[in-house]
């Protein structure tokens, strides 16, 4: 099957993941993931994008972008993944010993109201839900610890949002999200489906082709004739 063809507009926030190949570790120790943080730095520096949230985690990561023309999402993410990978590589020993990624990046498009916010929590919690750390803010490779302890490592990309912070930012991201905004996010991280409300998610999937996203999966169920009488 041919791959589908990415439309990532100027002026809409995304989602964005990839993961090692084989659910591998991708980071196994503070140096792997404070080079991937000198990559996103030194890619910004060539392919400009602003990055509103981000968290690394050890056989994946999750960003927040918001690029401001068409066609930056691409650029930005092709650079990045190839230099980590060259990095990355280069620093273990394994040049030339096959792929780092699974594939290409999933990412889907995000509304730019309170489902951003759901979006960013989403990431910023990563870690807790994994029970990786006792609160979110303690997970250190992640947008949320960055903002909290700016005078210990600054990250300076970080990129204003959308929409204001709520004043209780921290206390939302502690708070685990109710089941149905969960399962949503978990299918648009899957399937890449536009995440907003439902007249934005119909608009914005024939906007950028992405109507099958919206489906349920697998064929629909046949039609049985009824019985004759």
């Amino acid at each position: 099957m041919p791959r589908s063809v990415r439309i990532a507009p100027g002026g809409v926030p995304f989602h964005v993941i990839n993961r090692a190949v084989g659910r591998q570790r991708l980071f196994f120790g503070d140096d792997d993931y404070l080079a991937f943080e000198k990559v996103v730095i030194d890619t910004l520096a060539k392919a400009p994008l602003r990055v509103c949230a981000y968290c690394l985690m050890p056989t994946h990561w999750h960003l927040v972008v918001w690029p401001e023309r068409d066609g930056q999402l691409k650029e930005f993410m092709k650079r990045l993944t190839v230099t980590h990978t060259a990095r990355w590589k280069q620093s273990k020993g394994q040049v030339g010993m096959g792929h780092l990624y699974q594939g290409r990046y999933k990412s889907f498009p995000i509304q730019s109201d309170e489902h951003f916010l759901h979006v960013a929590r989403y990431v910023e919690a990563n870690a807790l839900r994994a029970g990786l750390v006792r609160r979110a803010e303690d997970w250190e490779w992640s947008s949320l610890w960055i903002r909290e302890n700016v005078e210990q490592r600054e990250f300076s990309v970080l990129a204003n949002w959308p929409l204001p912070q709520p004043p209780s930012w921290l206390a939302h991201v502690n708070r685990p999200p109710a089941t149905a905004e969960l399962d949503r996010l978990r299918r648009s991280v899957k399937r890449g489906t536009p995440y907003g409300d439902e007249g934005w998610v119909a608009r914005t999937a024939k906007r950028l082709g992405l109507e099958a996203t919206t489906r349920p999966l697998g064929r629909p169920r046949k039609s049985v004739a009824a019985p004759a009488c």
